[in-house]
């Protein structure tokens, strides 16, 4: 083995390393986030959500460059777009409030821009079928909580909208991105039911954040499967010699 080879295996070893340590992570900050939610450690709450979709970040360009590959170029725009959103949600003011509302509104576009260019919209009969129930769904959801938004009824109805974009969209890549956006879809409209000023469900702001942790990992995770997938079908089938044949094929036997 040369010297060359031997480098560069060392080096798809500490890059595969660093994924699953960043991966390690990202599950222990999540899991400290959300025991200080139900603890009601506040101090603590605060001082790890910022730090949960750099990690899922890091960790998918880590582990896409450990594979050989790149992470698709807008995902780590999208995740770190929402960790500015996680951020100024925390400020509890209106106007960070709707800043925090573009940036996530940000994060969508980047993700149904990501699916669309890996052909999530090709298969058109399930793109209407899936567009059509969460067409459904969007509709109910904006007009029951419509008369109790006040003047956040604009602002929601149209982040609502990319967001049931991505759902759409994000169903044409497979199960897993498919349940990672319908898991966001709920994690905000939790929210939207907050700010409506509904009865809260036992425990509302874990469920927020549950759903909405696995939903992006799910979504990210989902789509550099995606590409393995694609990058696998796009591999030339290796040549076989005539008696490579004889061995593996029955009808040459």
């Amino acid at each position: 083995m040369s010297i060359r080879t031997t480098t560069r295996a060392a080096g798809l070893g500490g890059r595969l390393r660093s994924a699953t340590g960043l991966l390690g992570g990202f599950a222990a900050a999540s899991a400290v986030h959300l025991g200080s939610i139900l603890s009601g450690a506040s101090v603590v709450r605060n001082a790890t959500k910022p730090a949960l979709m750099p990690l899922l970040a890091a960790h998918s360009v880590t582990a896409a460059s450990a594979a050989g590959r790149q992470a698709p170029k807008l995902l780590a725009p999208a995740l770190l777009a929402s960790a500015g959103g996680d951020v100024l949600l925390q400020l509890g003011n209106d106007p960070a409030f709707l800043a925090g509302m573009g940036s996530f509104a940000a994060a969508h576009v980047c993700y149904v821009t990501m699916f669309v260019q890996r052909g999530a919209l090709t298969d058109r009969r399930r793109t209407l079928l899936v567009a059509a129930a969460y067409a459904a769904a969007w509709a109910s959801m904006i007009g029951c909580l419509w008369p109790d938004l006040g003047d956040l009824k604009v602002p929601v109805a149209g982040y609502s909208l990319l967001l049931t974009s991505t759902a759409v969209s994000s169903a044409g890549l497979g199960w897993r991105t498919g349940l990672g956006g319908a898991l966001f879809l709920l994690s905000d409209t939790l929210i939207a039911t907050r700010l409506a000023k509904w009865r809260e469900l036992p425990g509302h702001q874990f469920w927020i954040m549950a759903t909405y942790v696995l939903a992006q990992y799910l979504l990210a995770s989902g789509v550099l499967a995606h590409e393995e997938r694609q990058e696998g079908q796009e591999r030339p089938a290796a040549p076989q010699w005539p008696g490579q044949r004889a061995r593996t094929d029955p009808a040459a036997v």
